[in-house]
């Protein structure tokens, strides 16, 4: 079936900055790997107060990574709804998600009222 002008106009407006968050993210995860990298724990060179101080920024890290990568899922998902010509629409009741709702949240995978 053949997109409406009214989707194209929607995949035109939202893929894009899809895109562009989804490679940003990508490029971020990659220039941060170091600092979730295994801390060394050479106690000759290093004191325990440091050390405790670098697990805690590996930690922060890592946790900040875990969020980036479930965003990036959730705008790799987007985008292959946008493939597959279902992106705008409700994942669990096919109704149109609202053009607001999506401005804030492109990825948006459900409406409001399902989402609730």
């Amino acid at each position: 079936m053949q997109p409406t002008p009214d989707e194209l106009a929607r995949i035109a407006r939202f893929k894009p900055r899809l895109e562009q968050e989804f490679a940003e993210l990508i490029a971020l995860s990659a220039s941060t790997a170091d600092r979730r990298a295994p801390v060394e724990l050479d106690q000759q060179s290093v004191g325990r107060v440091a050390r405790i101080d670098a697990i805690q920024v590996q930690e922060m890290a890592q946790a900040v990574e875990r969020r980036r990568r479930d965003r990036i899922h959730r705008i790799h998902a987007a985008l292959r709804r946008v493939e597959e010509g279902e992106f705008g629409y409700c994942t669990d009741c096919g109704e149109a998600i609202a053009e607001g709702r999506l401005e804030v949240e492109p990825a948006s995978h459900l409406c409001v009222r399902c989402a609730g």
